[in-house]
């Protein structure tokens, strides 16, 4: 990993992406920037407003939107879950650095999210935490350059774990 190069975090809601990338950023002196909350001051309204708004689709163009116009280099990027739909926005992103999937098994998913129908996930009218998790596996490894196992690792492992892997990339 080069001194401007940036990590890209990609996995499933709950899985610890912007809470990991808070310590990732301080512990390899990065710059933060979590791209749902850069969708949402950019919207000047939170991902579920997006949602009531419109539908998921509606919110996967403007997500798509929002990657193609960041320019992140040096930095730890938290994206939302939804991101590996978009192949230009992933590959926009690949250019800073490696993508790292934070691999969460669905069962620790479902005890960490409890605001499922609210949260802003960009999912079908109806689809369940098991088929989104299913659908989107399959993308989040395809875009990833590094998969991090977290079943029952304390934060502090996957860090340590994280940095351990980027140093040969």
């Amino acid at each position: 990993m080069t001194a401007t190069s940036s990590l890209i975090l990609i996995g499933m809601p709950g899985a610890g992406k912007s809470t990991l990338g808070i310590m990732l950023a301080k512990e390899l002196a990065r710059d933060f920037i979590d791209t749902d909350v850069l969708i949402q001051v950019r919207e000047g309204r939170s991902l579920q407003q997006i949602l009531d708004g419109a539908d998921y689709l509606h919110l996967r163009q403007i997500e798509e939107d929002a990657l193609l116009a960041s320019h992140l280099p040096n930095h730890i990027v938290a994206t939302g879950g939804s991101a590996v739909y978009s192949d230009r926005g992933m590959q926009h992103l690949q250019q800073y650095g490696p993508v790292i999937f934070l691999d969460v098994p669905l069962a620790d998913l479902r005890r960490r999210i409890h605001n499922y129908e609210n949260r802003g996930i960009a999912r079908r009218p109806g689809q369940s935490l098991e088929d989104l998790f299913n659908e989107r596996h399959a993308l989040y490894r395809h875009y990833a350059d590094i998969v991090v196992d977290c079943r029952d690792k304390k934060p502090e492992v996957i860090i340590g774990e994280i940095a351990a892997a980027v140093v040969d990339v």
